[in-house]
């Protein structure tokens, strides 16, 4: 999980729960962040770990509770990091799920420029009290070829995130001294309950994708209207999306020939 603020430190209580008995995944919780005053507030952090790691304090908590081990890295987002032993574990890079909770274009390009085929992307990005949830696997338009499979009605491939929203990456102007999100809260410019509801989407998408039920590939939510809308994992959808033909996405009547480019079990 990439960022341990506002999100993602809700997050990872439940990451924990829903990995109950599944002690030989690892989680690897990264974020350089310190705990401040503001961040009590909306983040899962209490006074006694003002000017800690957020990623060391959740990690070494988070062990105590559920009694295995947490890994964390209080550096910057690193693609390296997936491939590294940490501690008695290796973390592998093509079997990663990667969870981003960043609320930087930078940051997420980050996440983009390390990417590797077989890993799966959960973005989460919210504002003053809407956001979204995206999910993908494939970076490019030849990894989606043949990925959907119509006689069991399973996709293999979607496109991640970046593909979705290409804004996530764009460079956004900001104030001379912009706000964080928990500061945003502070001055009263940011629901103090938006994250807690993007980290109980989050949930329901990991939840569902370690079971093999999720049906969608993002789920757009506003507070304020009291609206949750979802992105269907459709052929149709995606074709449109990425400007080819339905077909071209078909594992069983690829408009290209019988010719399929992600491999199975990917």
């Amino acid at each position: 999980m990439v960022g341990c603020g506002g999100t993602g430190s809700l997050i990872s209580d439940g990451l924990c729960r829903l990995l109950v008995g599944y002690d030989n995944v690892p989680i690897v919780l990264i974020d350089y962040d310190r705990v401040e005053p503001h961040n009590l507030r909306r983040q899962n952090f209490y006074p006694g770990d003002l000017g800690k790691f957020k990623s060391q304090v959740l990690a070494e908590r988070l062990a105590r509770q559920y009694g295995r081990p947490i890994r964390y890295s209080i550096y910057p987002y690193d693609a390296s990091l997936l491939g590294d032993k940490m501690g008695h574990m290796w973390v592998k890079q093509g079997n990663a799920l990667v969870i981003g909770c960043v609320d930087t274009p930078e940051a997420r390009r980050s996440i983009a420029r390390g990417f590797t085929y077989g890993q799966w992307w959960i973005d989460s990005g919210n504002g003053n009290s809407s956001g979204q949830v995206l999910i993908g696997n494939a970076w490019r338009k030849q990894e989606l070829e043949g990925a959907f499979h119509e006689p069991d009605e399973e996709v293999s491939a979607l496109p991640i995130p970046s593909m979705q929203l290409p804004s996530l990456l764009a460079p956004v102007t900001v104030p001379e001294k912009p706000r964080d999100c928990a500061e945003a809260v502070a001055a009263n410019e940011q629901s103090a309950v938006i994250n807690q509801a993007m980290a109980m989407l989050v949930l329901q998408f990991i939840e569902k994708f370690l079971y093999k039920k999720l049906t969608w590939m993002g789920a757009y939510i506003d507070m304020d209207a009291g609206t949750l809308h979802t992105v269907p994992a459709e052929p149709v959808i995606v074709a449109r999306m990425l400007g080819v033909k339905v077909d071209t996405l078909m594992a069983n009547r690829c408009s290209i020939g019988d010719r399929y480019s992600l491999k199975k079990g990917g």
